[in-house]
């Protein structure tokens, strides 16, 4: 069953990357999972003063705002898919997980197969 790994950074550092893991972590972490053969998809996420955010109103108009306005201090950082048996095995390796450590948090979400 495919899993969404959803890693939420609780604090960055001056870079903009995960203030409690090194990049040796995830680069060790991106290896586990990818040798284990549980790899669906991954991404880490650019910089969030890059983001744009769309809302279209009733009226059906299109609004674009340049810039993060997160409503909470946490900030999502990337994600993984991965494929694993079950909920138990997910969650094993969320918290294997560089993001999961200290104020990080991973969110684990079933991705929905709406052909089953």
């Amino acid at each position: 069953m495919k899993y969404m790994l959803l890693i939420n950074a609780g604090s960055v550092d001056e870079n903009g990357g995960a203030a409690e893991c090194a990049v040796e972590d995830w680069m060790a972490y991106d290896k586990e999972v990818r040798e284990a053969g549980i790899l669906v998809s991954g991404e880490s996420l650019a910089d969030l003063v890059t983001a744009t955010t769309v809302r279209v109103g009733e009226d059906g108009k299109r609004l674009v705002t340049d810039g993060p306005f997160a409503e909470s201090r946490e900030v999502l950082g990337g994600f993984y898919v991965i494929d694993v048996p079950d909920l138990d095995a997910a969650l094993d390796w969320a918290a294997r997980c560089p993001g999961a450590r200290g104020s990080g948090s991973v969110v684990v979400r079933p991705v929905a197969d709406f052909g089953a």
